[in-house]
């Protein structure tokens, strides 16, 4: 059915630009490699609730390095993941601690705003500590080499863009389905059963609901890779919680402007953390980069963030350059947002992305 629906997403199983890539992705959607997370699980460490969070992310930061050490070994097969115990504490235990000390005074976020979520406190996302969901469906709409892709999303998020396509979500304009950890697991592991190539965490935007997933994954029990499908304005400390948790990063570079991302998506230095983020992403999995042309951006944003890409992330970098923009909730506020795209505009992206020197791009 998959094959008759997208033959794209057949075809992309041979084409050595994405597998070179997403390399590690393919080989755990075809179950030749674990997911990050199932080796997280297999490594102990030593911590205590009782240890202050300072103390917490120094043995995160060992014990990352340890994560790569022991996914290196595996990935080599010189061990493997059944010959591994169940430890009594492990590095993913380790990350819902830390994500669960963070509710208390959230910054998942850059925002930082400081929300105790556990005393019922909301901050700007709006989210609480019981996930809200939207939906959960088989996406047949993504990049080929996710297709079809087991997606949830999650209500709420951390910008404001005026021209978002999943306004109903992110603004909750809808109230959500409420899903405990476990339900959500067992989402994640029926959407695979139903041939999903992946698990991609959604929305709205995943980055507030991070301790509420952690949680699903330690109650996962499939091989299967996990996107992190983020507007990428997220803190370091949630960077350092992907790491050994996400296996592709698939990250939107929505602004090559400050001023822009300020006045569209009300996203104060978005450029300074998107690209960190976006470094983060490559320094600890594989990156699928999603750069939607807007209007009237092409000088000021399309231009520099597709020559920042090629000159720090690599000519051969996965980029989607989007042509899906329409007009959607309060877009009509931003004059030059009120139309869709013209083919002149199209050509000139095109354009920019071989100036670039990118030789992995889609549109």
């Amino acid at each position: 059915m998959w094959r008759i629906l997208r033959s794209d997403a057949t075809s992309v199983l041979k084409d050595e630009n994405a597998r070179a890539s997403l390399s590690r992705y393919f080989d755990v959607m075809q179950g030749k490699k674990p997911a990050k997370f199932l080796i997280a699980k297999k490594l102990p460490v030593d911590f205590s609730q009782e240890d202050s969070l300072s103390e917490l992310w120094r043995i995160h930061e060992e014990s990352t390095a340890h994560f790569l050490h022991l996914q290196q070994e595996i990935d080599s097969e010189r061990k493997t993941l059944g010959s591994l115990g169940t430890p009594e504490a492990s590095f993913h235990d380790l990350k819902i601690e830390i994500a669960s000390r963070i509710l208390s005074g959230c910054h998942f976020c850059t925002r930082r705003c400081g929300a105790n979520r556990g005393e019922g406190e909301l901050g700007y996302c709006r989210c609480g500590t019981q996930a809200l969901v939207s939906s959960v469906f088989e996406h047949l709409g993504e990049e080929p080499e996710l297709v079809p892709s087991g997606t949830i999303f999650t209500m709420g998020c951390t910008m404001r863009c005026l021209h978002c396509q999943n306004w109903t979500i992110s603004q909750w304009f809808e109230s959500g389905n409420v899903y405990t950890t476990k339900r959500l697991a067992l989402a994640v592991e029926q959407l695979r059963r139903n041939g999903c190539r992946n698990a991609n965490l959604v929305g709205g935007e995943p980055t507030p609901w991070l301790q509420q997933w952690l949680r699903a994954f330690r109650e996962v029990n499939v091989n299967v890779p996990v996107v992190w499908n983020s507007n990428s304005y997220y803190s370091e400390e949630t960077a350092r919680l992907l790491a050994g948790f996400i296996d592709v990063y698939l990250l939107d570079f929505k602004y090559g402007s400050n001023e822009c991302a300020r006045r569209i998506s009300d996203a104060p230095g978005y450029l300074e953390v998107c690209s960190r983020n976006h470094l983060l992403g490559k320094k600890h999995g594989e990156l699928l980069i999603r750069v939607l042309v807007l209007p009237g951006h092409l000088e000021c944003c399309t231009k520099p963030i597709l020559k920042w890409i090629g000159d720090n992330l690599g000519m051969n970098t996965r980029t989607n350059v989007m042509f899906q923009f329409r007009p959607e909730w309060r877009a009509y506020e931003v004059p030059e947002l009120r139309r869709r795209l013209t083919a002149a505009e199209m050509r000139q992206a095109v354009n920019f992305a071989k100036e670039a020197g990118l030789t992995n791009f889609i549109t």
